[in-house]
């Protein structure tokens, strides 16, 4: 177990630390966690759960929704990173803030795409689909392939097998056809309305061959596809 925490350790310094990745994985991980609070205290909320603190309003009564703090989080560490932040450990905590920002303002995408507060209706759903996708694409521009080589490494140690450096070239042979069979078919998943499954999928082909072997939803592309194809 110690090896195979050593060889993570390794992958985050061969992966993230070394291209000098480490402000997009802190936009990443800033994004998760602000996310994972926000609708953790939209639920608090909803529960009406005594010690939690309330929505924020103005004197009048108006609710102020939570995206727009992360919209003027958004605007003011884009302006920073772009006009005046130069430097660690500056853009570091730029890095944080856009996170939290994106993390805040996608949690009520289905909002500023409807115009109507919708959070909890069903069209609400669409706020998680985002999440899922920006999580997806935010976490493979992160990590490259040579990121999941070591990963992928440090899995035949921990279950005995292997014991050293595999050839980068024999190693990408087997995880760039998978990678590329996994990307077809998290994008079944994905017209088949089954979003959270795609953005899992992405990472581990099995899910997205779970998702696109089931059946579709009905409101997704696929079945309104197949139902005007059909007509």
């Amino acid at each position: 177990m110690e090896r195979f925490f050593d060889d993570l350790e390794r992958a985050y310094d061969s992966g993230i630390q070394a291209p000098g990745k480490e402000l997009h994985f802190l936009v990443l991980l800033a994004f998760i966690i602000s996310f994972g609070f926000i609708r953790t205290s939209a639920h608090l909320i909803k529960a009406q759960v005594s010690w939690w603190p309330g929505n924020v309003e103005t004197k009048r009564g108006t609710h102020i929704h939570h995206m727009v703090w992360g919209i003027l989080l958004l605007m003011s560490m884009g302006y920073l990173g772009i006009a005046v932040v130069g430097g660690s450990p500056w853009e570091e905590l730029v890095a944080i803030g856009f996170g939290i920002g994106l993390g805040l303002t996608l949690d009520e995408f289905a909002l500023w795409l409807n115009l109507e507060d919708v959070y909890w209706a069903p069209k609400g759903r669409q706020s998680i689909d985002a999440v899922v996708i920006t999580v997806s694409l935010l976490a493979l521009s992160l990590l490259g392939l040579q990121f999941w080589i070591d990963i992928y490494e440090a899995v035949l140690v921990l279950f005995g097998y292997g014991g050293q450096r595999l050839d980068g070239g024999e190693t990408a042979f087997v995880l760039v056809p998978l990678q590329v069979a996994a990307a077809c078919l998290a994008a079944i998943c994905f017209l088949k309305g089954r979003v959270m499954l795609a953005g899992i999928g992405l990472f581990v082909p099995i899910v997205a061959l779970v998702g696109a072997l089931l059946p579709a939803r009905p409101e997704s592309r696929w079945t309104r596809r197949r139902t005007a194809a059909a007509a």
